[in-house]
């Protein structure tokens, strides 16, 4: 290896990260936001500048060389105090403006966000707002957000939580669906309904075992992972199915059951790593959000 340290930029190096950790182009430009083109491009470059191969092309995609594992963990290490950097630099930027990057899980984002986000910015129209709607873990500590809302403590070190509070989950079923059928009165009752379940997990289906319903996922005739397309599925009569009930109480499009198993509540938690928390723009968002999703 060669290494030409004046054109090694950072830009590369991350784009040599984004495609050792997926293993193809086309998915290392997705997670980061890029055509696949200019990434390639920059794999190119990261490769000029280090004077090595660092893939090699297989069936499955690109593959690391015996040099590009020689060289990610260090690349990895790059990644770590570039994070730090910028999470320390934003963190002592003083004003109450710019940009803040919020992450919630795809329903939160869908259906509770977007008027709380509507009178922040009119709050604070100088601040703007990102929402990344995941159901994935976005990392803190890499500044993939800056504030997170989630239904789990999270535990990584140099994070600050706050408890926001514990969100009932309720069953519900559209209006057609319970006209034809009445409102369920007992759990053999509800047993007769059409469900909507999850596709690939199995969270409904071992909180329904648990209720004393003994099925699998064929139970269930409509079933969809994507929790706010599953919503959309119970709104439209396909089953019944259940929502955190600050949502659908006010979706005139369902009627909670008359007749409700004991169901899990969910813990909200807000989080952000503790120096971007001291940031004036961050810790102002943080606030507004507290007051619109913790109760008075």
């Amino acid at each position: 290896m060669l290494l030409n340290s004046d054109r090694l930029d950072w830009t590369y190096i991350r784009a040599f990260l984004a495609v050792a950790e997926t293993g193809s182009l086309t998915a290392a430009a997705k997670k980061i936001g890029q055509s696949q083109p200019t990434l390639g491009r920059h794999v190119k470059a990261a490769e000029a500048a280090l004077g090595t191969h660092l893939f090699v092309r297989v069936a499955s995609g690109l593959q690391l060389t015996e040099a590009g594992l020689l060289l990610l963990e260090p690349a990895r290490d790059m990644e770590r105090a570039y994070a730090r950097m910028a999470t320390l630099a934003a963190g002592h930027d003083e004003r109450l403006s710019g940009t803040v990057r919020i992450t919630a899980s795809v329903v939160i984002s869908h259906y509770l966000l977007p008027p709380i986000i509507a009178e922040i910015r009119s709050s604070e129209p100088d601040i703007e707002i990102e929402l990344v709607p995941s159901d994935t873990t976005e990392n803190l500590v890499f500044r993939e957000a800056d504030i997170a809302i989630r239904m789990f403590r999270p535990e990584q070190l140099d994070i600050v939580t706050r408890k926001l509070k514990e969100q009932p989950l309720a069953l519900y079923a559209a209006h057609d669906l319970l006209l034809q059928r009445g409102q369920p009165k007992n759990l053999k009752d509800l047993a007769a309904f059409p469900f909507v379940g999850f596709d690939r997990s199995e969270i409904i289906l071992r909180q329904m075992r648990k209720l004393g319903f003994q099925i699998d996922k064929h139970y269930f005739g409509v079933r969809c992972d994507q929790q706010a397309v599953f919503w959309e599925l119970v709104r439209a009569g396909c089953g019944v199915g259940a929502m955190q009930t600050c949502i659908a109480d006010a979706d005139p499009k369902v009627r909670k059951l008359s007749f409700q198993p004991d169901l899990p509540s969910l813990p909200m938690w807000l989080a952000a790593h503790e120096t971007l928390h001291k940031s004036p723009r961050v810790k102002r968002v943080w606030k507004l959000l507290i007051d619109h999703l913790a109760p008075g």
